[in-house]
């Protein structure tokens, strides 16, 4: 029988079906069938991201080990597309290239409550607080931010402050 670090790995594409951050894991559904794959923090968190959004896109290597099927990398996360309008007016004027033309400043989370659908981080060397709208998170493929986790913001001056209008997870952003 193969082991885990013997067991041959592959590329499969897939839709995350879940992910719950407070457990450390969720499962990636692949395009052409087959078992659920498990995909742990660790293994997202390696590629910067401390969650993840159900239903993105995502793109992993997988191997079957004793226990299943299980992500041992994740090459690349697409958030869902939603035809929803951003429920926030500052950022309506903004295309996805004019969002992406935009610097990512490194950030850290001071808190974020996924009950109340916001939270605020802070640049890092300026004590001003960024707002984070929950529909900015998902846009940005996560799925919730810890206190104290580093991010990658890309803001806008907003109507009551400085706002993000893409998070990114610190080490992908580093990339």
């Amino acid at each position: 029988m193969e082991t885990q670090d013997t067991a041959p790995q592959r590329q499969v594409n897939g839709l995350v079906k879940w992910f719950d951050p407070t457990k450390g894991f969720g499962f990636v559904v692949a395009n052409d069938g087959g078992r659920d794959i498990l995909l742990h923090a660790n293994v997202l968190r390696n590629f910067g991201q401390g969650s993840v959004v159900d239903g993105s896109a995502i793109e992993i290597i997988v191997q079957d080990t004793q226990r299943g099927l299980q992500a041992t990398e994740v090459l690349s996360i697409v958030p869902p597309v939603t035809d929803e309008a951003l429920p926030l007016r500052d950022m309506v004027e903004f295309s996805p290239e004019d969002i992406a033309q935009k610097p990512i400043e490194p950030a850290r989370v001071k808190w974020f409550d996924k009950a109340k659908g916001f939270g605020f981080a802070n640049v890092f060397g300026n004590n001003d607080d960024v707002f984070v709208h929950v529909e900015v998170l998902r846009r940005s493929g996560l799925s919730d931010l810890q206190s104290g986790e580093a991010v990658g913001l890309r803001m806008v001056d907003g109507e009551r402050g400085r706002m993000a209008i893409e998070i990114i997870g610190w080490e992908a952003a580093a990339k």
